[in-house]
């Protein structure tokens, strides 16, 4: 089960504060270009949709590749601006026995309750030799990410994740081994304003899971930095080759 019961609420929150733009996105369309390899007829599985911002930007940036979502939540499904998305979760995938060329896992794999089991299904539709990429926030490598400096108390909870030592050993049991590990930044939001204003509880599991006062808290610093910081906020999440 996922940490967090991705109900409508989180997932209209989800899809109304979590897309990121294309601009904001150059780093990451460049490293994922350079590890996967596209070209027409690849078969892409993005593992965990969500509200298909990916799903969406695969299909622009790579003319030509198929990406096929997949997503336990209904809500999410219903929200996707990717469609189809079939239902499924990284220990369940509706896919034949290696039948695609990569898989996508983004802010997902702190959800997944069996590293082992996930893995193993994973090996199972993916062909040998394809890459899987997984882009997250891992235990104990917040420091690039702003909105653990004005919730401090978030680190608890992200400390909970799987490290990427973590997913590394339950992955090599299935096969994989690491072809990199890479921080990547993005432009998270235009200003610290924005990420002010735009912040929506219901799409952070990081900040379902600290106390009311501690968000409440949380809330107020970032409010009060923005009133001073009128840069960009950028961030940088990691991203986990292996194959």
């Amino acid at each position: 089960m996922a940490r967090i019961a991705y109900d409508s609420v989180n997932a209209a929150a989800y899809e109304a504060t979590r897309h990121l733009t294309d601009d904001g996105l150059a780093a990451w369309r460049e490293a994922i270009t350079r590890h996967l390899g596209p070209r027409p007829g690849l078969r892409l599985l993005d593992l965990g949709s969500g509200t298909g911002s990916w799903a969406q930007a695969f299909t622009s940036w790579y003319p030509g590749v198929e990406v096929v979502a997949v997503d336990p939540s209904e809500a999410m499904r219903a929200r996707s601006m990717y469609q189809p998305v079939a239902p499924g979760d990284a220990t369940h995938v509706p896919l034949d026995d290696h039948s695609v060329d990569a898989v996508w896992i983004s802010t997902v794999i702190h959800h997944v309750p069996d590293l082992a089991a996930a893995a193993r299904e994973v090996r199972r539709v993916l062909r040998p030799g394809a890459p899987l990429l997984i882009r997250s926030a891992f235990a104990g490598r917040h420091q690039a990410i702003t909105l653990f400096r004005y919730f401090p108390e978030a680190v608890r909870v992200l400390d909970t994740y799987p490290s990427v030592a973590d997913v590394e050993t339950a992955f090599a049991a299935a096969g994989f081994t690491t072809a990199a590990c890479e921080q990547v930044p993005q432009t998270t939001a235009a200003s610290l304003h924005e990420a002010a204003t735009t912040l929506r509880r219901e799409a952070h599991t990081l900040l379902h899971l600290i106390s009311d006062d501690d968000y409440a808290a949380g809330l107020a610093r970032l409010r009060r930095a923005a009133m001073v910081d009128t840069g960009p906020v950028i961030d940088s999440l990691d991203l986990l080759v292996l194959r």
